[in-house]
């Protein structure tokens, strides 16, 4: 019996230590479970890296990217070492159209989206500085390689240049501030040179005229030709040039129609110049343009690479499209026409074409950083500089 009791007791003790252990789980709260082991430092610094990248690529994707300005073919405005913060907000995020390893040209075979961009808050404007994704290359669209330059033609307009100025549907549009183009300066003695300090302190350079335009690529007399220097500047800048006393007048300096232009230059075989080229009218999305023997050769590239479409020429004037037979094309999405400021220093739509909307990256809208191209010195004057437009000059 005593053994009995013994036992009824030990029992009790338990369910009573049981029931107070309970009692004091449900007042504390759930009990804790071991704590991890702490990070060590190497972890926390791959950790944050990490956090760092996600962040770095979901903010370049979304919202801005970077762009080192590579060519001197915007200058004045924009110089070889500048570092431009584009914005891709202004005309809207445009979504990555493939699975590709950031930063790298890797993408996953077969796999392609549809063009698709979240609406911005501006449209593209006459006179911004576009960053784009350089059309003729032949990748996936946002894998191509970015291009920086001056949009000049919008959807639907017609572009002329005419002895180096530009015409959009028959007004003229000169340059604006900054922009800097080649000039004849014709002097009263060939024996007199130009002053290399009065060329710098205003802006401007002298270049070698054969250099420029060998094998007759200017237009000019024999007799000019001996007192002639060619000078790269701005307007301003030849301006004053022409206040020299020995300086007989100052001219565009227009180049002759050539084999080589008419080969090289956008399309070929129209016996365009740099400077006199056109007319042409940039496509628009719902544009519809007749194919003919004049059209064709302009807007065929067009239809077969940015519209995804399969063309033929059947016979002269006689064209399919997708298999059938075709006389006219309605095209699917906006184009832009755009220059280098730097005009005869620049590939442009002149050489290749027109920029689609699907290959708009954004607005370069600022300088936040400069550099000398040669050195690592910095150009502090330009650090956090806006990036103007253009359109004023309308």
């Amino acid at each position: 019996m005593a053994s009995s009791s013994t036992a009824r007791a030990r029992r009790r003790e338990e369910r009573r230590k049981k029931r107070l252990h309970a009692e004091r789980q449900r007042r504390d709260g759930s009990p804790t479970e071991e704590a991890p082991p702490p990070k060590s430092k190497l972890r926390e610094w791959f950790d944050a890296l990490v956090f760092a990248f996600v962040v770095m690529l979901i903010v370049r994707t979304l919202f801005f990217d970077l762009f080192k300005i590579p060519t001197p073919s915007m200058e004045k405005n924009l110089l070889v070492g500048d570092f431009l913060f584009v914005s891709k907000l202004h005309y809207g995020t445009r979504l990555p159209m493939g699975i590709c390893v950031p930063f790298t040209d890797l993408c996953v075979p077969g796999v392609r989206f549809p063009y698709t961009r979240i609406p911005g808050f501006s449209e593209v404007q006459r006179g911004d500085a576009m960053v784009f994704n350089y059309p003729p290359e032949d990748k996936m669209v946002d894998r191509k390689t970015h291009y920086i330059k001056r949009v000049i033609g919008m959807p639907g307009e017609t572009i002329e240049v005419r002895d180096k100025l530009v015409h959009v549907d028959g007004t003229p549009l000169p340059l604006a501030d900054g922009m800097q183009q080649n000039w004849k300066v014709l002097k009263e003695n060939p024996r007199v040179l130009l002053s290399e300090a009065r060329l710098a302190a205003v802006g401007a350079r002298e270049l070698r005229l054969e250099q420029q335009y060998p094998n007759g690529l200017l237009y000019t007399t024999r007799d000019q030709y001996e007192r002639l220097a060619l000078v790269q500047g701005t307007t301003a800048a030849v301006q004053s040039l022409q206040e020299l006393p020995y300086v007989q007048a100052v001219e565009p300096a227009v180049a002759a129609p050539h084999p080589y232009y008419s080969a090289h230059l956008y399309p070929p075989g129209r016996g365009f110049t740099p400077d006199n080229y056109g007319p042409v009218r940039i496509p628009a999305a719902g544009l519809t343009v007749s194919l003919d023997e004049e059209t064709w050769p302009l807007y065929e590239p067009v239809i077969r690479h940015y519209e995804g479409h399969t063309t033929r020429e059947v016979a002269p004037g006689v064209y399919e499209i997708d298999g059938a037979p075709a006389t006219s094309y309605t095209f699917a999405q906006d184009y832009f026409f755009v220059m280098g400021d730097n005009r005869d220093n620049s590939e442009d739509s002149r050489f290749w074409g027109f920029v689609p909307m699907d290959h708009v990256v954004g607005k370069a809208i600022l300088i936040y950083f400069s550099k000398e191209p040669t050195s690592f010195v910095p150009r502090f004057s330009r650090f956090f500089k806006p990036i103007q437009s253009t359109a004023s000059a309308n």
